[in-house]
């Protein structure tokens, strides 16, 4: 079975600063991909649903998700989609400044598949989502019905 070579990867951020600079990491790395951003956890949901003006959305691969965010915050998002068949699927990586135990622990148990917190330094940071990339696209298997 051949693997896909070019990704889809949603970045939900809030901040436009941590956006910009996680949408540069992910076009810098080795790894092809289309990466769509949603500015909150409503948009998100309304961009995985297809709904409204984001109908012709992709599917992600993978998703990045905040967890301090207006409208609706990142473990909002991740209990409705771990409620949906088809999004359940999706791997979930908590991509965060908060190093706060009850925020790990608090993801986890609402079925986030990774918990990174955000490194303050640059190179770090593109370090950090190459090995995230690496993990999911090279190491580990992904369903292919996603």
């Amino acid at each position: 079975m051949l693997h896909k070579t070019h990704r889809e990867i949603l970045l939900v951020e809030d901040s436009p600063s941590d956006a910009h600079l996680a949408q540069r990491a992910l076009a810098e790395s080795s790894f092809r991909s289309n990466v769509s951003h949603a500015r909150d956890g409503v948009e998100a949901m309304e961009m995985l649903r297809q709904e409204g003006a984001h109908a012709d959305c992709p599917r992600p691969d993978l998703i990045l998700l905040d967890l301090n965010m207006p409208r609706k915050d990142g473990r909002q998002v991740l209990t409705e989609l771990k409620q949906h068949a088809e999004l359940s699927r999706i791997p979930v990586i908590v991509l965060t400044t908060s190093a706060d135990d009850q925020d790990i622990a608090d993801a986890y148990r609402l079925g986030s598949n990774s918990y990174i917190v955000k490194p303050v330094d640059v190179k770090a940071f593109f370090d950090v989502v190459e090995h995230t990339q690496q993990y999911w696209f090279a190491t580990c298997r992904l369903p292919d019905d996603r």
